[in-house]
């Protein structure tokens, strides 16, 4: 049925989702969320604050009535276009997976080499901790006990 036949004051009656069904079935193929919403606003006479307050309403009726689908994208159609394995096709598009390239012995080995530590390699970082007892040296000088011990009497004449 076209939207044609309709008078304007039975369209004015007529739900949104209703008018949403019509719509998509006098296009026959799937239609932006949007394209849709501004079609029944336009034969509705929506202004734009009456547009704002009734489109998120609209979608959660198009998602909780059953005669619609969502194509992704924001497309939607009339469920009964699709059988369900096409549905299902459509909305899960598996990712292609990646094929990973085999190395080659010589990358393998060259990866190894990266890898290997000899011994010579240890003794000269083991050698580099060594340099270090200057560092130690600056801690080792004597600390006279007295300067450690502070007063209770010092303590409460700084506050």
């Amino acid at each position: 049925m076209s939207l044609d036949k309709y008078s304007h004051e039975e369209l004015q009656e007529m739900s949104m989702i209703e008018l949403a069904s019509k719509i998509l079935f006098d296009e026959k193929k799937a239609l932006n969320f949007r394209d849709i919403f501004d079609k029944i606003a336009e034969m509705k006479g929506f202004s734009a604050s009456e547009k704002e307050n009734n489109i998120a309403q609209f979608y959660t009726d198009m998602n909780v009535d059953g005669r619609f689908l969502t194509l992704g994208s924001s497309m939607w159609g009339l469920k009964r276009w699709y059988p369900v394995e096409q549905a299902q096709e459509e909305l899960t598009e598996v990712p292609k997976k990646k094929r990973v390239k085999k190395k080659t012995d010589e990358e393998v080995e060259e990866i190894d080499e990266e890898l290997d530590i000899t011994d010579a390699d240890i003794e000269e970082i083991v050698d580099d901790f060594g340099d270090d007892d200057d560092f130690e040296e600056d801690f080792d000088e004597e600390i006279d006990d007295e300067e450690l011990i502070v007063d209770e009497d010092e303590l409460d004449e700084e506050k």
